[in-house]
Parts: C-alpha cells; sequence; structure tokens
C-alpha cells in the first residue's frame, strides 16, 4: 500500500482535495486499498480552508511517505514546513505541489535548477522571486525527477490521474478519469488556456456544436452538419 501525504497549511484551497477522489476511485476500480491517505499539517488538529471549512490532520513525525502534496495556506510557512519539506525528497518517492503550492517547494530550494510550472496568473512572480527555477507557465504539470508541480484548480486532477497511471498503468487512469466524469488526463504539456474558452458561446446551441466538433475531430464535419444541429 502507498501512503499519500496531504500537507495543509491554514486557508489552504477547498479545490486542492480534488485530486484526493483520484486516489480514492484508484481504491475502488482496484478493489482494494491501494492508496493510503492522510491529511497532515506542522500542528496536527484542525486547519481552516479558505472558506473557514476546517478539517482535521495528524501533525508532522517519523512516518514514511510515497507521496507528500503540499497544498499552500494564505499565510507565509511556519519553520517547520520549510523544514519538513526540505527533508521529503529523502524520506519519500514523490514530492508535489498543486497551483501556488510552487511557491513553498522553490522556497525550500526543491525547484533550484528543475523544471516547474505553478497557475497562469503567478508564474511571473514565481520566476522573478525564485530565478533558479526553471518556470514553464503555460503547462498543466511538470514532472522533473521526483518533484511534481501543476498548474491551478483543475490541474490537481490530471497530476493525480497521472501518478495512478505511473503506478497502476493507463487502464486504471482511464477508468479512474470516467468515474470523476473529467476528460482522460490532460497531457502535462497541454496550454493552461482553452481555444474553445476564449470562443465564449453565447447560447446552449453553440455550446452545443461545439462540444459535438470537439468529440469529433477524426470526422469530416461540415458548416450544415452543425448548422442542422445534428449532435
Amino acid at each position: 500500500m502507498q501512503r499519500i501525504g496531504f500537507v495543509l497549511s491554514p486557508g489552504f484551497r477547498v479545490m486542492s482535495f480534488a485530486a484526493l477522489s483520484v486516489f480514492e476511485f484508484a481504491n475502488k476500480e482496484m478493489g482494494e486499498p491501494v492508496y493510503d491517505v492522510r491529511l497532515l499539517s506542522e500542528t496536527g488538529g484542525l486547519i481552516p480552508s479558505s472558506i473557514r471549512v476546517r478539517v482535521v490532520t495528524e501533525p508532522f513525525d517519523v512516518t514514511i511517505f510515497d507521496t507528500l502534496f503540499f497544498c499552500r495556506g494564505a499565510e507565509p510557512p511556519m519553520p517547520g514546513l520549510i523544514k519538513f519539506l526540505r527533508q521529503a525528497p529523502e524520506r519519500c518517492r514523490r514530492v508535489a505541489a498543486t497551483c501556488a503550492s510552487a511557491f513553498i517547494l522553490a522556497e525550500a530550494g526543491l525547484l533550484d535548477g528543475r523544471r516547474a510550472t505553478t497557475h497562469w496568473n503567478r508564474a511571473r512572480d514565481l520566476r522573478a522571486r525564485f530565478p533558479k527555477v526553471k518556470v514553464e507557465e503555460d503547462c498543466i504539470f511538470i514532472v522533473d525527477g521526483p518533484i511534481w508541480t501543476s498548474a491551478g484548480m483543475t490541474a490537481g486532477i490530471d497530476l493525480a490521474l497521472a501518478m495512478v497511471e505511473q503506478d497502476l498503468g493507463a487502464d486504471v487512469a482511464r477508468a479512474v478519469a470516467r468515474q470523476l466524469v473529467v476528460y482522460h488526463r490532460r497531457a502535462g504539456g497541454q496550454s493552461q488556456f482553452s481555444a474553445l474558452l476564449e470562443l465564449e458561446p453565447k447560447s446552449d446551441r453553440i455550446q452545443s456544436a461545439l462540444v459535438y466538433a470537439k468529440r469529433n475531430l477524426d470526422k469530416p464535419l461540415t458548416v450544415r452538419q452543425l448548422a442542422e444541429g445534428r449532435i
């Protein structure tokens, strides 16, 4: 069984929990507890999220984890968290950060000389504050050795699906994606910006046509087909 630790700081974004569901459904798909997920914090106890929902966490100890996810909070990281993070690569196989949590990894020196990404709105700040980091701001997620970083919000799901694919194979990752009702994970190098989103459809009919076209890119599509609503 692989132990997964989600390290939380006060004010963490609730969306960070989206990746938890990937490991939950991987267990269901395998029919056994392949992943043991724990919530951690420096002090343990109740930790408030960005919307003040509190979750119970375990304090840092000597427990060995296969993978650690770091979820940045609203407050500057405490020295104990940075110390724990610096020791992480020696104690686990993978260290991951979603969205702006990459700043914590960078502060601990784990991203020096490595490729990394973060939310597109924070990428320039990450590059300016930590010039040793090779920031690639238009990627969904990046794997550089044992360090995994992802863009913001739902990109954490893509990162977690990639981990499941690495651990259990592509078929299991696809099955989990279907259960979560998401497209099978986006490639890490895919752009954070959606061309379809930029089109800003003004009606459900246009939206439906765009969805149909995207699902049938391997077929010849005519304007007449889309205009007649064959969707």
